[in-house]
């Protein structure tokens, strides 16, 4: 054998083995296509089903959420009484407080004219005890 021949024989040999590697490859590959064309309607079949319920639970959600809005709009005006009562109770306090301001300030004057009055009534007893007291005198002589 010549040193062609080996040569020829060596490359006949690796495109063999490339042919076999190419066939294997084909088989899987085929093997697989036929799992996929298998599968592909079973997998169309449960998107399909999953696409229905997802329409049908959207449609619950919408459903469910018009419900709440118009409770919710069924429920505004009772909040709007709420606040409203809130911002009455609170200038309530704050006109009572004033009166308590007020009162508190009234009475410290009331006190100042009450001990006055304590002690203009005294001295007044007093000097009419005087005149009275006179006025005997005078009518003695």
């Amino acid at each position: 054998m010549t040193l062609g021949a080996v040569a020829g024989l060596i490359a006949a040999i690796a495109f063999l083995i490339l042919a076999v590697f190419i066939a294997v490859f084909l088989v899987r590959l085929s093997e697989t296509l036929k799992e996929v064309n298998r599968s592909l309607p079973i997998i169309t079949n449960d998107v399909d089903s999953i696409s229905r319920e997802t329409e049908v639970i959207l449609n619950n959600a919408n459903d469910l959420l018009e419900d709440v809005n118009q409770k919710v709009s069924t429920i505004d005006p009772a909040f709007q009484a709420v606040a409203d009562l809130g911002t009455s109770v609170s200038d309530l306090n704050e006109a009572t407080r004033n009166v308590t301001d007020k009162f508190a300030s009234n009475s410290a004057n009331i006190g100042k004219f009450g001990v006055a009055a304590s002690v203009g009534q005294t001295v007044a007893t007093k000097l009419w005890k005087l005149r009275k007291k006179a006025k005997n005198k005078s009518k003695e002589k």
